[in-house]
């Protein structure tokens, strides 16, 4: 009974979801406003998860968001907004992962030849938000540097599933897996970030790589202005 009542939501869901596209493609800026900040912490936490890095994942959520809204004619409601949107964001970061690498390894071969030196990317730096507590920024630093150290095939799938909270099915669906293989990277995902995490720390786990507040306006802004709606 419960699994039909699932299916009812997520056929609501989707109606609410081409409707939703539906105006933002006849240019209500409300539409794509909606959009935005109904997805912007989800995306965010996708990226992140890939690049590794807080300002890299903003600019790959904007970057996917124009090419979404560019497309936004094509969403037919086959899968919902949100799993639509995350597939854009996950093509587009493991884009720039794939040309990080390319670069970083033109770059060592260069030093090899002489000269050059290796590129040095950003990496992340959290501190000084304003939207953590001092003792909330402690605690979810270690979360994201235990989640940072997960190898890459486990990486996506913890977020998607353990920080994002989204069922086995929807980060099988999501990364394009089989749900058997969810639950196996899950397991080790979990088994290795519990090596580097205090057992109380868990409980706080859903409130890690936050987008909301200041972020989460700035990079709708943004993208809204890029749109050519000017507030």
């Amino acid at each position: 009974m419960s699994h039909i009542r699932t299916d009812r939501r997520e056929r609501l869901g989707t109606l609410a979801d081409v409707e939703l596209a539906r105006r933002a493609v006849a240019g209500d800026r409300h539409a794509f406003r909606a959009i935005m900040t109904s997805h912007n912490q989800r995306l965010f936490r996708l990226a992140r998860s890939i690049v590794r890095n807080d300002s890299e994942a903003e600019d790959v959520v904007q970057e996917a968001y124009v090419l979404a809204f560019a497309n936004l004619n094509r969403f037919r409601g086959e899968s919902s907004l949100a799993t639509w949107l995350s597939r854009i964001v996950i093509n587009e970061a493991l884009g720039r992962l794939r040309k990080r690498r390319r670069a970083a390894g033109v770059a060592i071969s260069a030093e090899q030849g002489g000269g050059a030196t290796i590129v040095q990317f950003p990496g992340d730096n959290s501190s000084g938000d304003p939207e953590r507590t001092m003792a909330q920024r402690q605690i979810l630093q270690l979360v994201e540097q235990a989640t940072d150290a997960l190898p890459d095939i486990f990486r996506t799938v913890f977020v998607a599933r353990v920080i994002e909270g989204l069922s086995v099915e929807e980060t099988a669906e999501l990364l394009g897996l089989c749900a058997k293989t969810v639950k196996t990277r899950l397991h080790r995902a979990r088994r290795l970030v519990r090596q580097r995490l205090d057992e109380q720390i868990g409980p706080v786990l859903l409130s890690a790589f936050p987008f909301a507040g200041r972020r989460c306006e700035r990079l709708t802004a943004s993208v809204m202005s890029r749109l050519g709606f000017l507030d």
